[in-house]
């Protein structure tokens, strides 16, 4: 089953349940699809849903970074929620231990030495890690190991 009709199977269920959260995060979800798709004329596979999602998901926790400074609980709570239901459809996380390993590996392969070499080394890894990890981290990691 594709992960669009996941989706539209998922949020049958919602309604049908009642789950307001998770009702409004996948017809968000759907509804940044189509608009993918129309502008521009094509059609998503799985890979490119999941691009999607991590969008979402990255709004979704810098949204919650805002709410926590301005103390917001009730916006805090409401975003974890929809950062549950987005989890759910991307690949189990990468651990930061895992994510630091992959770095590593790959700033080897590369054979980069300096902070000059993080254009190639990212562009080597961000593919490797698609939708496992988090970009922020990823950069972070890397900066720490090429230092």
């Amino acid at each position: 089953m594709s992960l669009k009709a996941k989706l539209m199977d998922d949020l049958k269920s919602a309604m049908k349940n009642k789950d307001d959260v998770r009702k409004s995060v996948i017809t968000l979800l759907r509804a940044g699809i189509k608009q993918y798709e129309v502008d521009n004329r094509v059609e998503l596979d799985d890979e490119g849903v999941m691009d999607i999602i991590s969008k979402q998901l990255k709004q979704r926790k810098d949204s919650l970074e805002e709410f926590n400074k301005a103390g917001r609980e009730d916006l805090i709570s409401e975003t974890e929620a929809e950062i549950q239901v987005l989890m759910e459809y991307l690949p189990a996380q990468l651990s930061e231990e895992e994510i630091e390993a992959i770095v590593v590996d790959t700033i080897k392969e590369i054979g980069a030495s300096s902070i000059k070499d993080m254009g190639k080394v990212m562009s080597a890894l961000m593919p490797k890690v698609k939708g496992r990890a988090d970009g922020k981290i990823v950069n972070e990691l890397v900066k720490k190991n090429l230092q």
